[in-house]
């Protein structure tokens, strides 16, 4: 069925343009279920996830979730769960999720193709029987809640032979009211049926605590301006606009390099809590400049704690402990002092100051979720049940983000607990940011759990490869040989290199060695040299899932005592992998280079090689130093090292820049893989002869 829609609007250039819309309407649409009979449904060949034995409630018996945008957008943290599954996402929801909030769509999105998840996407703006057209009188918003409820409808005559009930899942009372027709309910009512998990409940968010004495006479943040009122100002001059980056070393010291009035491109110090006014670390923000008078330096000392019960600013006098001395602060430089007023002169220069403001707007916040610790100055405030909720302050271990007010049932148990929270919301009437637990990682101090703590504070994906990214490897796994016909060394696509002298120089316990390097005297008195990368391209197909994931890791990343791989162990450190004595597919530069290490010529292509030996830095150096060695390889790695010497000298005449810092190497105990002892690298002739003809590759 094909409906039309006619609309005029005016372009650009004040032409008016009349616009058709068509949408199509379908009777072939499935509803998901593996086990329905419906002959649609049946005769169809399209994935069906949802389980026909989903799990069982008193109130619903047999139920699939089905989200509303709201929950998903408030609670996504919950329904990434495993434990959440068998859920119909419908199109309506999904679209309103990439208008409302694409970090949210994106992650709804991961969860739909992870078929263990069971969670499916129903087209009900596409199905002939759930499409419904907006009434004159009914805003969008109400007339997607209007869809949900009629394609929950749907849904729940189509699975009644079943015995499958879905179930709608809002926090909207006004939609809650309005399904009276189908099964609803509130996501606290959900959460109540996965009863073997205490967890979920303080992962739905705080959206009203309160933790004010009555005597406090702090009226609360200034309020935002609103987004037009932000941009009429940006537009006028008025405002300038930035991302805050706080300080590492001061969480009230903040700054935002912005483009001001007169057109030049300057810090704005924004100092103290007041005047961040609810803004957090990477949050772009729209900024009030003071009047010149009002400028001041940056702090010059750093706040090594943070009051519970005061928003600090840096006119307030440090309070006194319980015997009577004044907090601690530190300086930027590490030294320690007792400072009478942040405002100090000696700390700030209100007479030769920088650009200083305040925030009044937040253009577009940067949340995550946090690693956090319990407020060791925690301690509950009235006696309580062990299970009941009660407000906690939690820190961030990023140093930069204020203090987190989260109501959990858990408060006992995460002492000693690293945890993950996210943040929900900052109201102007509360001191802190308001969050949610998210989950446990484990006690601190433990190796695995602060392992994983810094793998998530640095956002490096470490998850398990999925099966759709294992499905992409070779089917021969680790048993993949050389094929000539196959790998089109037969067809002349790819050179046999086979028979040249190749050799790798890397760190010590190098697995995934990704180039090689080789050179050969011709008879001319030239030298034939090649450096030889590993054709990852060769198993990685573009497009492929395994593509998007190595580009989503980027790299490699290497710890003390493992590391995270940018693909799987078995290309990394097998196929895609130069080691002596197999063949491995690779991709070459080739050059002939005269004896000043001037390029003659040079060549391109994919190549199989054969590497001869798989050297350290420190073997081929034992090689290039011991005169009594005078084998191929050998030879090869004493005419790259002249050769690289050469190169180099020539670069720093012509003015290339050195970027160099001392490296170091853990030394790790060998059965528990812990650092017993830290020591430099002592850089070789060899390290830098790999770096010299990596170089000259990338620039040839």
């Amino acid at each position: 069925m094909l409906r039309n829609k006619s609309f005029v609007k005016r372009t650009r250039k004040g032409n008016i343009v009349r616009t058709v819309k068509e949408h199509y309407l379908r009777d072939d649409i499935i509803c998901g279920t593996s086990s329905c009979a419906h002959p649609v449904c049946n005769a169809s060949t399209q994935p069906k996830p949802l389980s026909p034995s989903p799990r069982d409630s008193i109130k619903w018996k047999r139920h699939y979730v089905v989200p509303d945008t709201n929950a998903l957008v408030n609670h996504i943290d919950i329904f990434e769960r495993p434990i959440i599954n068998n859920v119909v996402v419908l199109s309506t929801v999904l679209d309103e999720l990439r208008g409302l909030s694409m970090p949210t769509y994106t992650r709804v999105r991961a969860i739909l193709r992870d078929e263990e998840r069971a969670w499916f996407v129903f087209s009900n703006e596409h199905h002939r029987e759930t499409f419904i057209e907006r009434n004159a009188d009914e805003s969008p918003n109400d007339r997607n809640d209007r869809a949900i409820r009629t394609a929950v409808a749907w849904l729940t005559k189509h699975l009644k032979p079943l015995g499958i009930t879905p179930v709608m899942v809002t926090n909207d009372e006004d939609n809650l009211r309005k399904a009276s027709d189908v099964a609803a309910c509130r996501m606290d009512e959900l959460l109540g049926v996965y009863s073997e998990h205490p967890e979920l409940p303080d992962m739905m968010g705080s959206v009203n605590i309160t933790d004010r004495k009555s005597d406090d006479v702090w009226t609360g943040y200034d309020e935002h301006l609103s987004p037009v009122q932000v941009q009429a100002g940006l537009k006028g001059g008025l405002l300038v606009q930035g991302t805050l980056q706080i300080a590492p070393y001061n969480y009230l010291e903040g700054s935002v390099y912005a483009t001001l009035p007169d057109g030049t491109e300057q810090r704005v110090l924004v100092v103290g809590r007041n005047d961040m006014n609810r803004a957090v670390q990477g949050d772009k923000v729209a900024v009030q400049i003071w009047p010149k008078a009002q400028w001041r330096n940056a702090p010059s000392t750093a706040l090594v704690d943070e009051d519970e019960d005061k928003v600090p600013s840096v006119t307030e006098e440090p309070k006194k402990d319980d015997g009577g001395s004044a907090k601690r602060v530190r300086r930027a430089d590490g030294s320690a002092t007792k400072a009478d007023k942040l405002d100090d002169p000696a700390a700030l220069d209100t007479k030769l100051g920088e650009p200083t403001g305040h925030v009044v707007g937040i253009i577009r916040r940067n949340w995550r979720s946090y690693c956090a610790f319990l407020d060791p100055n925690f301690t509950t405030r009235n006696a309580r049940a062990s299970n009941a909720p009660t407000t906690v302050s939690v820190l961030a271990m990023d140093r930069r983000i204020p203090k987190i007010k989260i109501r959990t049932r858990q408060a006992d148990s995460l002492a000693g607990q690293r945890f993950v929270v996210a943040l929900d919301s900052w109201p102007r009437e509360s001191r802190y940011p308001l969050g949610h637990f998210v989950r446990a990682l484990g006690s601190a101090g433990d190796k695995a759990t602060e392992t994983e703590v810094l793998l998530l504070e640095h956002d490096v994906p470490f998850q398990p490869f999925t099966q759709r990214v294992r499905e992409d490897l070779p089917a021969e796994g680790a048993a993949w040989t050389f094929d000539a016909e196959r790998d089109q060394v037969v067809s002349g696509k790819r050179h046999d290199l086979r028979s040249l002298d190749v050799c790798s120089i890397d760190p010590p316990g190098c697995t995934d060695i990704d180039d090689a390097l080789h050179a050969t005297r011709l008879p001319n008195g030239n030298f034939q040299v090649g450096v030889h990368i590993a054709d990852v391209t060769n198993f990685v197909k573009p497009k492929t899932a395994m593509d998007t994931e190595a580009a989503y890791r980027s790299t490699t990343v290497y710890l003390v005592d493992r590391r995270i791989d940018m693909l799987p162990e078995l290309l990394g450190t097998n196929l895609c992998s130069l080691m002596s004595n197999v063949d491995r597919l690779a991709f070459s530069c080739m050059w002939e280079l005269d004896n000043d290490a001037n390029i003659v010529s040079a060549q391109f292509h994919k190549s199989v090689i054969h590497s001869k030996a798989s050297l350290t830095y420190d073997q081929a150096q034992a090689r290039i130093d011991d005169s009594a060695q005078h084998d191929t390889i050998t030879t090869s790695i004493r005419d790259l090292n002249m050769l690289a010497k050469k190169l180099r000298a020539r670069r720093m005449e012509a003015g290339a820049l050195t970027l160099s810092s001392p490296e170091v190497r853990f030394r790790l105990e060998n059965d528990s893989q812990d650092p017993v002892d830290v020591e430099l690298k002592a850089l070789k002739e060899t390290n830098a002869l790999v770096e010299e003809f990596m170089l000259l590759a990338n620039i040839s």
